[in-house]
């Protein structure tokens, strides 16, 4: 996503839903335990139902009183955030050009597939050529991909999108719970960012962000404001009340501010920002409460407002959350001080808490941020876990150091992008996996390699109890290096899987645009090659089973968010500086 800065239903169905809802359906609030994502199955037909329902607005159940609004007043002076480049040379030039152009090939080549095979669907299957409907059936990959389309210059492209749109219906869905966050990110984000792209040319983008804003609203329509973020959208088609899970990931909680503020901002209706900053002030209340104080922890009880769970992390289940902090500071031009604060508390902790440096054989100095969990005795351990997910930080890092001048913090954001450039270069393949475990340094600013230390920490994942001589534990860390195709300091591969995503390449992107530094670009292109080489089918890209092996085989799927961010970013990478400037731009 990208965003300038600056029915009717038949009665006596109604009666039939109303009883089936009261009587069949889990209770409002209840608990959806299961947090994982579910496919629909790969088909060519859609499913057969024998009743439709659609959306029809009821008036709220919780009304707001009164709306927040957004803040006003003089914008304070944000630091430009871009390396200011200087003119490039012709030799520099044929060579961006050069891999920008082959970007953008990948990119037609699984449009194309695209528009093939799963026109209007959410998602290509890309190895047989079939579809899943996995976000609604609302076409989530044409969404998503619409500013991708403008920045790289495929107006044919768009303008066939564009008219697509009135062929999609958002006022009904088979899914019986709508994901608030995916909804949100992928369909608004889509909407808004393009209509910004695109100058506001075209009214249906706006449109149809703001006929989702209304319906997704009312998952906001609770006793406490909260958002049920796996929302029984029927029961409120149909006037019942609805309340916010107790098993809430912090991630779908604190994630939805941007495009509310920029539906406030575009459409001058307060109640969408109100319903968001609600969410950034129960956050902002509770930071300093929870049991690493300044961090929010992995889950959150959003119906009693309780932040007790012991678990913290800037991977899956929470990034977005933080990532949001300084972006939002941008999006309302700085005017609310608010999400300064809050990013400053955590960045505290982040930096004490999660970030290590991990023992590499070549003595590279890198950050990774890890886990932690705070034990029933209050001590709190770190957890060496590597996820492709937060390899966002780095870019985000990078972001605060300059518009919150915290300068001494731009070198932890080229550590935190190194760790991740260190991760793909570090696998056969040159990619990434999703989740891998390392090795430590005991200090961050002086750590030789070691690797009689390598081989314990192996053990010691591996849970081989006993104390054992070296000689002994050498034998059996090189059983499990073979059997488990580990790198050097790595010590497990928890999840082998390269599934398409953009986090590590967004922060390369950032990181170039603000350092200047080409060892970026030539980063990005080793990634892109590596990447596009292992995942490209005859019909577009599918995601990669097993980053240790060249000869891993694929996963049927193709996310759209490889279309609408991973290949948008390293196509920017490869732009003019102007191209989608930072400092014109929120991502």
């Amino acid at each position: 996503m990208l965003f300038v800065r600056k029915n009717v239903v038949i009665a006596t169905f109604v009666l039939i839903f109303l009883v089936y809802i009261l009587f069949h359906r889990l209770p409002p609030g209840a608990d959806v335990s299961n947090t994982e994502k579910v496919e629909a199955q790969s088909t060519k037909t859609d499913p057969v139902v024998e009743e439709t329902v659609h959306w029809k607005h009821h008036p709220d159940n919780y009304p707001v009183s009164s709306y927040i609004p957004l803040p006003t007043g003089n914008a304070p002076a944000i630091p430009k955030i871009q390396y200011d480049f200087p003119r490039e040379s012709a030799a520099d030039r044929k060579e961006r050009e050069h891999r920008q152009a082959a970007v953008k090939k990948a990119f037609q080549h699984a449009w194309n597939g695209y528009k093939e095979h799963a026109w209007l669907k959410d998602e290509l299957v890309p190895i047989t050529g079939l579809w899943r409907n996995t976000f609604s059936g609302w076409a989530a990959t044409l969404v998503d991909t619409l500013d991708s389309l403008i920045i790289m210059g495929l107006d044919d492209d768009f303008e066939q999108a564009l008219a697509a749109l009135d062929k999609i219906d958002f006022t009904t869905t088979h899914d019986t719970q709508l994901n608030v966050f995916e909804t949100t990110i992928r369909y608004v984000g889509g909407f808004l960012g393009a209509y910004d792209l695109s100058g506001g040319k075209h009214p249906i983008l706006l449109q149809k962000a703001q006929q989702l804003g209304e319906m997704l609203y009312k998952a906001f329509d609770t006793p406490n404001r909260m958002p049920q973020s796996r929302w029984d959208w029927m029961r409120s088609a149909v006037g019942l009340d609805i309340r916010p899970s107790r098993n809430t990931l912090l991630a779908e909680l604190g994630s939805l501010s941007m495009e509310f503020t920029r539906l406030t901002q575009l459409t001058g209706d307060p109640k969408f920002f109100d319903a968001v900053q609600r969410v950034t002030n129960v956050l902002e209340d509770h930071q300093k409460t929870t049991r690493i104080p300044g961090l929010w922890p992995v889950m959150v009880d959003a119906q009693h407002l309780d932040f007790s769970d012991r678990r913290f992390t800037m991977g899956g289940m929470a990034d977005s959350t933080y990532e949001y902090l300084p972006k939002e500071y941008l999006l309302l031009g700085g005017r609310l001080q608010q999400y300064k604060n809050m990013y400053q508390a955590a960045m505290d902790q982040i930096n004490n808490k999660l970030l290590y440096r991990p023992m590499t054989k070549n003595g590279e100095d890198v950050l990774i941020a890890g886990n932690t969990q705070v034990s029933v005795s209050t001590r709190i351990g770190l957890e060496p876990q590597a996820q492709h997910l937060t390899c966002f930080i780095g870019g985000m890092v990078g972001i605060g150091a300059r518009i919150f001048d915290r300068p001494e913090e731009l070198a932890t954001a080229r550590k935190l992008t190194d760790g991740c450039i260190w991760a793909y270069d570090s696998m056969p393949t040159g990619v990434m996996p999703e989740i891998f475990y390392t090795s430590v340094c005991s200090h961050k600013e002086d750590c030789d390699w070691d690797e009689m230390k390598w081989y314990h920490d192996i053990r010691r994942h591996f849970s081989f109890g006993g104390t054992e001589s070296d000689e002994e534990a050498a034998v059996e860390a090189k059983k499990l290096i073979e059997e488990h195709g580990l790198q050097p300091g790595i010590t497990e591969v928890k999840d082998s899987r390269y599934i398409l995503r953009p986090e590590a390449i967004e922060s390369v992107f950032i990181m170039y645009r603000i350092t200047g530094d080409k060892k970026y670009q030539d980063a990005a292109w080793r990634m892109f090659q590596s990447i596009d080489n292992l995942s490209k089918t005859d019909i577009a890209n599918a995601g990669i089973t097993d980053v240790r092996s060249r000869q891993t085989g694929k996963s049927d799927k193709m996310e759209s968010f490889w279309l609408a961010e991973t290949l948008k970013y390293f196509y920017l990478v490869f732009s003019e500086p102007d191209v989608v400037s930072l400092d014109e731009y929120v991502l």
